[in-house]
């Protein structure tokens, strides 16, 4: 088996082909909680971008967190574009090891599935 390390931004903007991606799941990604590392964040409106790009018509992207201050910048991000719809329905996922620690300590997990606006052709 071969493994690749590489930046995820880095192959949703150049390896994956349009409209290609049943779902994307972006889980707990690192916040990167001092200001100064704001910048070094994975969501952001140019990412969102090359995910819509990316996802077929109607596809899905889940996103959760831990980190309630990163959780209000991807809600800005999202609001900042009309590429994507809040969906109702929530993913059903087991918990992770982390997740059932966050809860026990009565901790919040932040998740959120959009689903791609697909143009009226």
């Amino acid at each position: 088996s071969r493994v690749l390390r590489i930046e995820v931004a880095y192959v949703v903007s150049n390896l994956l082909p349009d409209d290609s991606i049943t779902a994307f799941h972006l889980l707990f990604p690192d916040p990167w909680p001092k200001r100064r590392h704001h910048r070094r964040r994975a969501f952001t409106i140019e990412f969102l971008s090359c995910i819509h790009r990316a996802l077929i018509g109607g596809g899905l992207f889940h996103v959760a967190t831990d980190h309630a201050d990163y959780f209000r910048q991807i809600e800005r991000v999202i609001a900042a574009t009309n590429a994507f719809v809040v969906s109702a329905e929530q993913p059903d996922f087991p918990l992770t090891t982390f997740e059932r620690k966050f809860l026990i300590r009565g901790l919040s997990i932040q998740r959120l599935l959009l689903r791609k606006h697909s143009p009226v052709k």
